[in-house]
């Protein structure tokens, strides 16, 4: 896109960010008496359209499609967006692997927003046809079904999708020419590899476990990681705290929702600044992560007014917002 393209889609992008929810609206949300009321709230602010008025499912899946019908019309192509999709990717082809080897009915267990259809990826594996799936995505689907086939061992399967799906955001992220995107692949990574690590440590899993589970980073050092998750806890803080990430020990050690939420906040931080960047994709990448935090927020509120948990229990969970 041309510099004057981007200057249009950007002054579009800062129309609608008027509109985005504010801690201010949080607050309103989270004072409301039930989830009914939250609905109503969020209606009357635009969310959703006549068809979600009393599900709040098919109305938080209604404001993403906007905000993808919104970047269709302002872009040329979504292929800058393609880091965003494959964590869909990979679990659509987790959960085809495990269909075809339970013989089950795969009804109500694929997710949309990837960047491959489905039912490509289930055809796929039930006819062993790999060269239906991208190039990435081929070695890894046959190794993980091969594995259960042969060995039942779920686990393990699961160990390899997940680790391909990170390998595909990495290479994503530094394919990109865009600072933010490639700054996404890399926390998105590392915030990975550290909870497995993480998990791995509480649960005592071997070094040859955690090493095939952990995805390259360029942020932190994979072997030593690993080294110092099989060590226990004691190194495995003693190495976080000489990364980038040292000041996520306190969120860690509180819980891996609490690390989640730290990581969120992080990116955040980080897309502020592209309010000031005009003439690059940045501001429309921001305000895609935006949305996502936003709904994500929605979510949360909706699902404490639905099971009655205290409102501050619900505050707590929440991330920073954009505006």
């Amino acid at each position: 896109m041309s510099d004057t393209q981007y200057a249009y889609a950007v002054a579009r992008i800062r129309s609608k960010e008027l509109s985005l929810l504010n801690t201010q609206a949080l607050e309103q949300l989270l004072s409301a008496k039930d989830e009914e009321e939250c609905l109503s709230l969020l209606h009357s602010r635009g969310w959703g359209d006549a068809k979600s008025y009393d599900s709040p499912e098919k109305m938080l899946e209604a404001e993403r499609e906007k905000t993808w019908a919104l970047l269709r019309e302002l872009l040329d192509n979504l292929s800058d967006f393609s880091v965003f999709f494959y964590g869909n990717d990979y679990h659509n082809l987790k959960a085809a692997i495990k269909t075809v080897y339970s013989d089950t009915d795969p009804q109500g267990i694929f997710l949309s927003g990837g960047t491959v259809e489905p039912q490509t990826i289930l055809q796929a594996v039930r006819e062993r046809d790999y060269s239906l799936l991208p190039e990435a995505m081929r070695a890894p689907a046959q190794e993980a079904f091969d594995v259960l086939l042969h060995t039942g061992d779920g686990q393990l399967c699961d160990f390899i999708l997940d680790r391909a799906s990170l390998v595909a955001v990495k290479n994503a992220g530094e394919a990109s020419k865009n600072d933010l995107i490639r700054e996404y692949a890399e926390l998105t990574v590392a915030a990975a590899d550290i909870k497995i690590a993480a998990r791995a440590c509480a649960t005592g899993k071997p070094l040859s476990v955690i090493l095939r589970a952990l995805a390259p980073c360029d942020s932190l050092s994979v072997e030593e990681l690993a080294h110092a998750a099989a060590q226990g806890q004691e190194k495995f803080y003693q190495y976080l705290h000489t990364t980038p990430y040292a000041d996520a020990q306190d969120a860690l050690r509180e819980s891996v929702s609490a690390f989640e939420r730290w990581c969120d906040n992080r990116i955040l931080r980080a897309i502020r600044p592209q309010k000031y960047n005009p003439l690059t994709i940045g501001p429309l990448v921001a305000y895609y992560l935006a949305r996502e935090n936003e709904i994500r927020a929605v979510r949360m509120i909706l699902s404490g007014k639905r099971n009655h948990l205290p409102e501050q229990s619900v505050r707590e969970r929440l991330r920073e917002m954009y505006v």
